[in-house]
């Protein structure tokens, strides 16, 4: 009987206990979501940083510093951003995935965040797990674009030349494994030919030789190509999108030529993984306030990129679709960095 009694007695207190423990971490919980919520309201306290992996005056740069400058109106703290180019953007992807997930560094990312990966054998990060999607800032085709080098005035001549004289036609991207060079080797899978590869380290030495007719042509962002686009120095033959671009509606897309082509560069911040959701809808909030405004959206158009914003799901909806698109590309073209 006092067994019994004893047996009872310490199934009770085990109860009590594991109910006693379930009620602490309910509560604790429940003090993290307040203290989340609290941190997302006082944030941010000091000035945030915003890593581009590209140096000064690219699309990146220029695209980069105007969310900044949005963001930092918005939230009321100055938003500095720090250029950290190499390695098609890996190192600034490597600071921003070990940096603290407090919402003081966050990563103005492009498309090579889902490239990168399927081309580099040392990678330090997950580009889908280490990272929290914030907001798709802007969309930004890419450009066909030929020089003095090319005769050919369309895409379909293009093809046309490349089929007759295989491997005559040479083009120029931004580097290795970057997007104006899968954005090649994606046209040329499609249209079955076979062109000449010369990486730069940089869009600005592609066109200076563009210019001076050491390369046929490229296909890179439409942002540093508009001026000699416009001046006549260069020839737009195809922009990268489904369709037509609102900044050059005369301008066919390659799409057109052939069917299923699509290619476009999006820009857009990302954080550390764990940030608090308190703070990704802050900052998403703050931007995509922003991109409501017909003057930021006529000051984008110039750059060639057309104001996106919406929610973070859907913008990493956007990711996981290229990030699998692009490993495909990356294994078909055999393209390599190591």
């Amino acid at each position: 009987m006092q067994r019994k009694r004893a047996d009872g007695f310490f199934s009770s207190f085990r109860i009590h206990r594991s109910a006693s423990a379930q009620a602490a971490r309910a509560l604790a919980a429940t003090m993290m979501i307040v203290a989340g919520l609290a941190h997302g309201q006082t944030y941010p306290d000091r000035p945030v940083r915003l890593v581009v992996g590209f140096p000064p005056g690219g699309a990146a740069d220029i695209l980069g510093r105007i969310a900044a400058q949005q963001l930092s109106v918005g939230l009321g703290q100055p938003v500095v951003v720090d250029n950290r180019g190499g390695a098609g953007g890996l190192i600034a992807t490597e600071i921003t995935a070990r940096a603290n997930p407090d919402g003081y560094t966050l990563l103005f990312a492009s498309i090579p965040h889902v490239i990168n990966p399927h081309l580099y054998s040392k990678v330090t990060y997950d580009a889908l797990k280490d990272f929290t999607p914030v907001i798709q800032f802007v969309s930004v085709p890419l450009m066909m674009a030929s020089g003095p080098a090319l005769s050919a005035k369309t895409v379909k001549e293009v093809i046309a030349v490349a089929k007759a004289k295989p491997g005559a036609v040479n083009y120029g991207s931004a580097g290795s494994g970057s997007s104006s060079h899968l954005a090649v080797e994606l046209f040329r899978l499609m249209a079955g030919i076979t062109l000449t590869h010369i990486p730069y380290k940089g869009t600005g030495p592609l066109i200076t030789d563009m210019l001076g007719g050491q390369v046929a042509m490229t296909i890179a962002s439409a942002v540093p190509l508009t001026p000699q686009v416009r001046s006549g120095k260069l020839r737009a033959l195809g922009v990268t999108g489904p369709k037509r671009s609102a900044a050059f509606p005369d301008v066919p897309a390659i799409a057109e030529t052939l069917p299923g082509y699509d290619v476009v560069n999006w820009f857009g911040v990302i954080a550390p993984a764990g940030t608090s959701g308190a703070i990704i809808t802050r900052v998403n909030a703050q931007l995509n306030k922003a991109l409501q405004s017909p003057e930021l959206v006529k000051t984008l158009a110039a750059q060639t990129a057309e104001a996106v914003g919406g929610t973070p799901e859907a913008f990493g909806k956007v990711i996981r679709s290229d990030y699998a698109k692009w490993a495909k590309v990356v294994k078909q073209s055999g393209a390599r960095v190591d």
